[in-house]
């Protein structure tokens, strides 16, 4: 149809800890969510899957972007922008970006503030 029903999944260090609104029938969907998670210290990586919702057969993986410790490390004061989505399986092509605002919150334990805004 030329369309699609995206939605993400956040993964820290493989596990599933959000999944976001679908937004119906697009290819330049808009979600605005906002998010905080507690960080284990020893955590690796946070990752974010682009997915596309079918009523009929499996979801499938648009594609993902991968934030590890070492980029948080590098932009203490958080990062925001365009991140371009990487492969989840190496026979499909992926083309596309995600609109990212993430940002490591001090105080009572070590929190993350990752806002999904946008994708295309």
């Amino acid at each position: 149809t030329g369309s699609s029903d995206p939605y993400c999944i956040v993964k820290i260090d493989n596990e599933a800890i959000i999944r976001t609104a679908t937004v119906w029938k697009t290819l330049s969907p808009f979600w605005g969510e906002e998010y905080e998670v507690q960080l284990h210290p020893s955590f690796h990586s946070i990752s974010i899957y682009v997915m596309d919702e079918d009523a009929l057969s499996r979801d499938d993986v648009i594609g993902k972007v991968c934030i590890t410790r070492t980029m948080l490390a590098e932009h203490p004061k958080g990062y925001s922008g365009w991140v371009s989505l990487s492969e989840v399986d190496p026979d499909e092509e992926v083309q596309g970006e995600i609109h990212l605002r993430v940002e490591l919150l001090e105080g009572e334990g070590r929190r993350l503030r990752c806002t999904v805004l946008e994708a295309r």
